[in-house]
């Protein structure tokens, strides 16, 4: 399973969700058919952009609820005092790519950020 995590600011448009997801997954030399899913912290769930970003791609959207989120913060790689103070956690896209992806998952590296978004993939390391 591979799991892109979006974070971003407060209103930002589908386009600046897609962009973050597409930067992510050239840094990691992947293409979008790799993903399985998109995921969120359940503060994001109602993000238009995000929202329209999952329908574009046809993807589902997991909304990470906030023990989950909280259980894989520890393992996130970024840290965003903004994120930490909204979200309980330092980044919301890598821990909610990492929740989502599960138990023994791991980043594949730290969040990209492009403009107000913010996109971390991990994977499980098992099939889809």
């Amino acid at each position: 399973m591979m799991v892109a995590g979006i974070g971003c600011r407060k209103g930002a448009a589908h386009e600046d969700i897609l962009s973050a997801i597409e930067t992510a997954l050239e840094a990691h030399g992947l293409a979008v058919t790799a993903l399985t899913a998109l995921a969120t912290a359940t503060l994001k769930r109602d993000e238009l952009g995000i929202l329209a970003a999952a329908r574009r791609l046809d993807l589902p959207l997991l909304v990470i609820d906030d023990a989950a989120l909280g259980s894989a913060a520890p393992r996130t790689l970024s840290h965003s005092q903004a994120s930490q103070q909204a979200a309980g956690t330092p980044s919301v896209s890598e821990a909610s790519a990492l929740a989502a992806a599960g138990e023994g998952s791991s980043l594949l590296g730290p969040r990209i950020i492009v403009g107000p978004a913010t996109c971390a993939i991990a994977t499980s390391g098992a099939p889809a």
